[in-house]
């Protein structure tokens, strides 16, 4: 039998150039970027079905799971009359369940079972020592009159409605003053309903300010897991005043445009917190961290503090994918963001505020972010001038110090820094670190910063603006800044 020696040769020279290359494409920080993200996206989609365009991406093929007894005690809401039609409105079925619920708090509170189904309802309030537990294929479905939502008076913390003056809405499901809360499932749905809400509020056919989805004041030992928030009429999840709170595993997801003032999860006044494994794509800020607006929130003194945020995959259009603020008037210190990815979006990182805020945000720490095509990719900004009336004092102006950047990477970026103190409010002790960020195109100035001190540490690209110390990689000074309040902004994003 005759071989064709040419042909193995050819192989043998394409299995010596593939053992050659492979060493290079896996110490190649690119592939080692695409392939780690691949998987990150991969184990979302297989985990959550449903997507932002709302098609199946991947079907179910076995039965439903059994829902597990987390209480002593488990109902189901059609034991109490619910209807899952997607029609009728089981808001006195989820009250006389919760009702139920709320005599078992010294044996351990009870579970609430939502079966498969559209399960409409106008809102609802929660109680202590209850678990709110959602099947798959279960979604609670807002009802969107607002003739149905109660009014509540304004946060203390703000003085005002937030878009309106007086009273505000109520949130879709709510609680006070409470303790040892869950809310989790296998991945059922919380959906607002909003698209009712957004069209009223761009019309101007709203007098008091659109309520949030779920919103939990006063509280503590919080656990929302493994569900599905969507289409919030306002704020998607707003923890307010609470303690000890555990987000993990939830998707939240709205419009990219349309879908106004629908951020994500808006901690405010809020300590000891995790925010972990989530995905988030929604019409504002995926997250904003809040704590008091202007006077309101000086006054009522409660910080944001002792927050870690990690392992999120988020997107925002419209605004930030984490921000700070621009309400943060009672102070916000000791949070960590690490591990995010930051695709398709108009910035990446953001701490907004403004005189008349008073308050401070410091001890904040950045680490492994990474941004996929955004327009600005670190913000703060100190003329962010909304305020709830006339009432605020001018000269309360906020602290910004002690921030920190450490291992900052990506592409498709157009301005990855632009850090715009004021001689009123400058940013203090900022530092950067391993930075690599591949952009979009060539301008002269990539790197902004106005009124900034800190320092960078090694060499970063692009290139720092001249605010900034320079140290090795040691920690030992290299160069003294030329300027800190020199002002090279030239980007309006």
């Amino acid at each position: 039998m005759m071989v064709d020696t040419s042909t193995i040769g050819r192989f043998h020279h394409q299995k010596l150039e593939f053992k050659r290359w492979v060493p290079i494409l896996l110490t190649s920080y690119k592939t080692l970027f695409t392939v780690l993200w691949i998987a990150a996206f991969a184990s979302i989609f297989v985990w959550q079905r449903n997507i932002v365009g709302g098609f199946l991406v991947f079907g179910r093929a076995t039965a439903a799971r059994p829902i597990p007894k987390l209480r002593p005690v488990a109902f189901n809401l059609t034991d109490f009359g619910g209807v899952g039609d997607g029609v009728t409105l089981n808001t006195e079925a989820f009250e006389r369940a919760i009702s139920a619920i709320s005599k078992l708090g010294k044996k351990g509170g009870g579970q609430l079972n939502v079966p498969p189904g559209r399960w409409l309802t106008a809102p609802f309030n929660l109680t202590s020592h209850m678990t709110l537990f959602l099947a798959e294929d279960a979604v609670i479905l807002g009802l969107d009159d607002e003739k149905y939502w109660p009014l509540m008076p304004p946060l203390p913390s703000y003085g005002y409605g937030r878009e309106h003056p007086g009273p505000r809405y109520g949130s879709l499901i709510h609680g006070q003053n409470l303790k040892d809360i869950v809310i989790t499932g296998h991945n059922g749905t919380i959906n607002g309903q909003g698209q009712a809400w957004w069209k009223k509020y761009r019309q101007k056919r709203l007098n008091h300010t659109r309520g949030p989805l779920v919103q939990i004041m006063w509280s503590s030992d919080i656990v929302i897991t493994n569900i599905t928030l969507r289409d919030s009429p306002f704020w998607t999840l707003h923890p307010y005043d609470c303690k000890n709170i555990t987000i993990k595993h939830v998707t939240i997801l709205a419009p990219v445009f349309e879908a106004p003032n629908t951020d994500g999860i808006d901690p405010d006044s809020c300590e000891d917190m995790l925010i972990e494994d989530c995905y988030i794509s929604t019409g504002d800020d995926a997250i904003a961290i809040k704590s008091g607006w202007d006077q309101y929130g000086i006054a009522y003194g409660r910080p944001s503090k002792n927050i870690m945020i990690r392992n999120l995959v988020v997107r925002s259009m419209v605004s930030a994918g984490v921000s700070i603020g621009s309400e943060m008037s009672g102070g916000v210190f000791n949070v960590t963001v690490e591990n995010l990815l930051v695709w398709d979006s108009r910035r990446a990182v953001r701490i907004k505020t403004a005189p008349g805020r008073g308050g401070y945000v410091r001890q904040i720490t950045y680490r492994n972010l990474t941004f996929e095509n955004v327009r600005v990719g670190i913000v703060m900004k100190t003329d962010y001038n909304e305020h709830p009336d006339n009432g605020y004092d001018p000269t309360a102006l906020p602290i910004l110090k002690d921030i920190s950047f450490t291992s900052v990477h990506g592409q498709g970026v157009r301005v990855p820094v632009r850090i715009h103190g004021s001689e009123e409010i400058p940013v203090r002790n900022v530092t950067f670190q391993d930075m690599s960020v591949g952009l979009t195109y060539k301008k002269k100035h990539i790197f902004q910063c106005a009124f900034v001190q800190g320092r960078v540490i090694g060499t970063i690209f692009p290139a720092p603006c001249v605010n900034l110390d320079r140290y090795n990689e040691q920690g030992q000074l290299v160069e003294h800044s030329a300027l800190q309040n020199v002002t090279d902004i030239d980007y309006d994003f």
